[in-house]
């Protein structure tokens, strides 16, 4: 008992001096961060996303017609609340939901005028102000607006139907699928009057059909911004992306999966947002002398999502759409001096915009292991932003990294600016990452059988693949190659493949490395270099046998203007040889 009684005092004094020295550093820290958090309020307002002043935009007009679809019971209900209306036409396309004879006596006493229509849906689409419904009418379609209000489309659609009518992750503006949640259906019938008139939007992304390695010459190439977009305002037509701009909503899926640059933002266009993360990072590092976290987030949800709390070192960065940022700006940011670029995922993210971004932020910490850096970026959802602090505390400890003395440039060039840099504070590695459908690697040539026919050549929509001007040889370098299929596909002998992969050498990545390269075959008669050795054997193989050449084999051997000398030649000593 003694040696217990001993030893209590001196356990309890530790205990208290433990306590003591964690208000100490929690105090430190308290204060640490209410200085940075002054120093970011600072930064944000020092610091602006620089854009177009007269930003392009599209415009809906709209007189207000409307359409209800579901059971006819519910959309007179609906009807009902909607009088004012230039025009209601109901399309039954559910079963009455009740039998009830008070439910019903109240259906008939809403809405007696509006007419109601019972032909098969056969599809919806379109926009606000201009939405097309095809349905069966005696064997065959119609459009209903034409049929039901003599006009070539409807203005909005209230959609009452248990399985909407358009089935997409976002929808375009005017279409309202509540189902039957009368929360829901409240809210869309207070906004629907407000929808007479006309109304513009931003043009959020342009493309550049000349840096689209998507279709050339009729070959199929590069289909990365197809596969991502949540509102389906992405088309081939034609062989040639089109983006319909009354369909985007901005989400930058497109941008972000785009290898080229050739589909850019505009609103910030990637040159903006790149100035503007310099900028950020240089001067909240210039004033806290500490590298600050970036956090990318949209400008709804997320945005109220942000708050007094967040931590002082947190920069936010509010976006139309979180994946409006691609990994050029999260590299880019980190090589800059961030020391982690967080992305804030919520509920109200599409699904395909989250599939994409866990894809490509795998892939950005893919890179950065392999390099030796911590994994720097992360998907972040709501209850860790709640709670990030502990997980702040941990990045404290990583390497700092020396700022990067590099602008903002194309998509690709920043890329592969900020990957060099980040090498270089890290493990310095020349090494190659070999991974699989990625947008980077190189090309091969089975050389036996290429005969420099240059084919890739015209059509690479990159300059990843060169000729050698007056020499016959083939170029290539890897830092341009998207590995978009196109030179594969043009190829007449099949002897081009395509090898993803990540190359950490940076020398070897920009350089033009000679894949093929031989002699020109000199024509026979004046000497003059005219085309390739294989080429020609190759012509000579393919129809020197021939009966037609039989005779002339040599000229197949000539350059144009001999060939032409020794036809003329051949005609003056026999003029009645060509007639034979």
């Amino acid at each position: 008992m003694r040696k217990i009684n001993r030893k209590t005092p001196t356990l309890t004094y530790r205990n208290s001096q433990r306590t003591v020295q964690e208000r100490n550093v929690s105090m430190i820290e308290t204060t640490r961060r209410a200085r940075h958090a002054d120093i970011r309020s600072q930064v944000l307002a020092q610091t602006r996303i620089l854009g177009n002043l007269i930003p392009p935009t599209v415009s809906y007009s709209t007189e207000g017609h409307v359409l209800i679809l579901g059971a006819e019971d519910l959309a007179r209900l609906a009807a009902g609340k909607l009088s004012a209306m230039a025009s209601l036409v109901i399309l039954a396309t559910d079963d009455i939901s009740s039998q009830d004879e008070a439910h019903l006596e109240r259906v008939m006493n809403a809405a007696p005028d509006v007419e109601s229509y019972y032909n098969k849906l056969v599809s919806i689409k379109g926009f606000l102000g201009q939405f097309q419904a095809t349905v069966e009418q005696n064997g065959t379609q119609a459009q209903l607006s034409t049929v039901a209000i003599r006009r070539p489309h409807f203005d909005i659609v209230l959609d009452l139907s248990i399985e909407p009518a358009i089935q997409l992750e976002l929808l375009p503006p005017g279409y309202f699928h509540v189902g039957q949640d009368e929360a829901k259906l409240a809210d869309a019938v207070a906004q629907i009057p407000d929808l007479v008139g006309q109304f513009d939007k931003p043009r959020y992304v342009k493309v550049n059909a000349d840096l689209c390695a998507h279709n050339r010459n009729g070959l199929n190439g590069c289909n990365r911004c197809l596969n991502f977009c949540p509102a389906d305002a992405i088309q081939s037509v034609e062989k040639k992306i089109e983006i319909d701009p009354y369909l985007c909503h901005g989400a930058g899926s497109c941008t972000n999966a785009c290898p080229t640059g050739a589909i850019s933002y505009d609103l910030p266009n990637p040159q903006a947002l790149h100035s503007f993360l310099n900028k950020l990072v240089s001067r909240f590092r210039d004033e806290a002398l500490e590298a600050p976290v970036i956090l990318f987030h949209d400008q709804n949800q997320g945005a109220a999502l942000i708050n007094d709390t967040l931590p002082g070192e947190v920069l936010p960065v509010a976006l139309e759409e979180i994946t409006v940022a691609s990994m050029d700006h999260w590299l880019a940011a980190l090589a800059w001096g961030a020391r982690e670029v967080l992305v804030l995922n919520t509920q109200a993210t599409a699904p395909t915009l989250t599939t994409m971004l866990k894809g490509e932020i795998a892939l950005a910490c893919r890179i950065l292991a392999e390099m030796g850096q911590p994994e720097r970026v992360r998907l972040i959802d709501e209850a860790e932003l709640a709670a990030l602090t502990p997980a702040l505390d941990i990045s404290l400890d990583w390497p700092v990294t020396v700022p990067a003395a590099f602008g903002g440039g194309s998509k690709r060039d920043t890329l592969y600016a900020a990957i060099d840099h980040l090498n270089s504070q890290a493990a310095d590695i020349n090494s190659i990452l070999p991974m699989g459908n990625i947008p980077f690697g190189k090309v091969t040539v089975a050389t036996d059988n290429c005969t420099l026919c240059m084919s890739c050549v015209a059509i690479c929509p990159t300059a990843a693949l060169k000729d050698g001007g007056d020499e016959p040889k083939l170029l290539f370098t890897e830092q341009n190659c998207v590995q978009c299929g196109l030179c594969e596909a043009a190829c007449p002998e099949k002897v081009i493949s395509l090898v993803p992969q990540v190359n950490f050498d940076a020398p070897s990545r920009q350089a033009a490395r000679v894949l093929k390269e031989e002699k020109p075959f000199e024509c026979v008669r004046c000497g003059a270099p005219f085309a390739t050795q294989s080429m020609v054997h190759r012509m000579l193989d393919m129809v020197g046998m021939h009966s037609a050449f039989s005779a002339n084999i040599e000229r197949l051997k000539m350059c144009g203007d001999c060939r032409v000398k020794d036809m003329f030649e051949d005609i003056l000593q026999d003029p009645e040889k060509q007639l034979r």
